[in-house]
């Protein structure tokens, strides 16, 4: 398959997202750009586990439904949680409607809070597993060093449905690395905006 496409505007983009309307949208002003925000992070962490089996033109779909459901992805809110409130997340049609997954997202809420009291902040946490600059395949790179080593931290501290190619996606779509393809119209907005990033920084 191609990395590329040639859009109705005449630009080339990654071929993904030729699939829907919301995957352009999508592409073109979120997925690669870099993100320091924790809810943000934490929701995309989360939606990645929802997507698990499924396709992400699913879960986009539903993204705002989700938002609903979870507060926002708030994760102090999510933390406190109940059984009753997972009874009716299992009632929700408008999300993936999979016990392990909501009780995945409600664990983690937990977790990211530890996380934070910690280290001070999960963004600071997650950018030091930041890929190194490399050339960009997004057609068939799945997982990376990085993404693996950051699976296995986050399991560890109790982290669910943080698999490496749930990770590394988040990694993609988070700008932790730019694999819009060579030759996308928005591969090179990407890189610029990742060198003016500024990694935030824990506590010492």
């Amino acid at each position: 398959m191609t990395a590329i496409i040639v859009g109705a505007d005449g630009k080339t983009r990654c071929h993904w997202c030729a699939a829907t309307a919301e995957y352009l949208r999508y592409h073109d002003t979120e997925w690669g750009f870099p993100v320091d925000d924790d809810v943000r992070l934490f929701e995309k962490l989360s939606l990645e586990g929802f997507q698990s089996g499924l396709s992400w033109r699913t879960i986009l779909a539903k993204r705002e439904n989700f938002r609903r459901a979870f507060e926002g992805f708030d994760y102090t809110r999510v933390a406190r949680f109940t059984e009753r409130d997972i009874g009716r997340l299992l009632q929700d049609e408008g999300i993936v409607r999979h016990r392990g997954k909501i009780e995945a997202v409600v664990n983690n809420a937990n977790r990211v809070g530890e996380l934070i009291e910690r280290e001070g902040s999960f963004a600071a946490y997650v950018w030091r597993f930041e890929p190194k600059p490399r050339a960009a395949h997004p057609h068939t790179a799945s997982t990376a060093v990085e993404s693996i080593a950051l699976s296995k931290a986050l399991k560890k501290q109790g982290w669910k449905f943080v698999g490496p190619t749930t990770v590394y996606a988040f990694m993609q779509a988070m700008g932790l690395v730019n694999d819009h393809a060579e030759g996308c119209v928005v591969r090179s907005r990407a890189a610029s905006s990742r060198r003016t990033f500024r990694p935030p920084r824990g506590r010492p």
